[in-house]
């Protein structure tokens, strides 16, 4: 890594630290969505170098669609129990029961839009005014028209054409009781920025991120992961494959891609020739449609 990357790793850096104590600075309530996945590991990471030797003013809340990777749940308690901080998990099925919702027919259901409920369910609970997540504008178009603070409605709706102008990095966050704000620190950050910063930091990950052997079904040139939600039907193409996954969602509905990848050198090496977004690579349900992220941020998803 050149001497210029490192300045500019040490930018991103401050200037998600400067999010992150804003955040703590103008909202009562504020929470840090943790799915255990790379993204949110870096903004835990970033939270300690924020607030430490002191405890974090906000807890962490993971939305639990219960079609997590075993890995990641393993590493989000691994990683709460030793940073010592609040864990507070908002349950999806508890979600589905009481709202009598209708999941996601097909062979690989995503349960990404039933999170929605779960989520303002326990913003509504805890009263939180402030959700920090780990979402970058380089994952997705969507994600691309969202600010820093990201005003929600009192129905946690999200209107991409009501959007404040942040300008000289000022950050409003007046917001009318009952409104919510999505707070996203990392928003200037790209994937290689990501396992840069991970490198640079030394930051323990999942081990599913690295190259691994693993049962897959090929699915329109997509290797799906076999687990006891998604079992081979007579004809499916089964391989075992050394895959890695660039990114993590639920299990039925992410996709690994094919990897030698052992080491984080490995990894940033592999990104650098990649030209294909990991959302747009590995997840099977933002390509039911063009707008199907914008479509679930409408209505609350994160």
């Amino acid at each position: 890594m050149s001497i210029n990357s490192t300045d500019y790793l040490a930018q991103l850096e401050n200037e998600a630290i400067y999010i992150l104590r804003e955040t703590a600075a103008q909202f009562e309530k504020p929470a840090l969505l943790f799915s255990g996945g790379k993204d949110s590991i870096v903004l835990v990471h970033l939270a300690l170098k924020a607030f430490r030797p002191g405890k974090f003013p906000f807890p962490l809340v993971h939305v639990d669609t219960g079609h997590n990777f075993p890995e990641a749940i393993a590493f989000r308690d691994y990683l709460t129990q030793k940073i010592g901080e609040k864990l507070i998990v908002a349950d999806v099925e508890k979600s589905i029961k009481k709202y009598n919702l209708e999941e996601t027919k097909g062979r690989f259901p995503s349960r990404n839009a039933l999170q929605t409920y779960a989520l303002l369910d326990v913003i509504e609970e805890n009263e939180f005014d402030a959700c920090i997540g780990g979402a970058r504008r380089d994952e997705e178009k969507a994600r691309a028209k969202e600010r820093i603070f990201s005003v929600r409605d009192d129905f946690g709706q999200w209107d991409p054409k009501l959007q404040r102008p942040e300008l000289w990095d000022i950050l409003n966050g007046k917001v009318q009781k009952g409104n919510n704000v999505r707070v996203f620190p990392i928003s200037n950050w790209t994937e290689l920025d990501i396992w840069n910063y991970i490198q640079k930091n030394n930051i323990e990950l999942p081990s599913l991120y690295f190259a691994h052997d693993r049962e897959c079904i090929v699915h329109q040139d997509k290797l799906v992961a076999t687990s006891k939600f998604i079992q081979p039907l007579p004809g499916d193409v089964v391989v075992n494959q050394k895959v890695r996954y660039r990114t993590v969602g639920d299990m039925t509905c992410t996709a690994a891609v094919p990897s030698q990848a052992a080491t984080i050198q490995d990894i940033i090496d592999d990104i650098i020739i990649t030209r294909v977004s990991e959302r747009g690579q590995t997840r099977l349900d933002d390509l039911l449609s063009e707008a199907a992220m914008e479509d679930r941020k409408k209505q609350g998803y994160f």
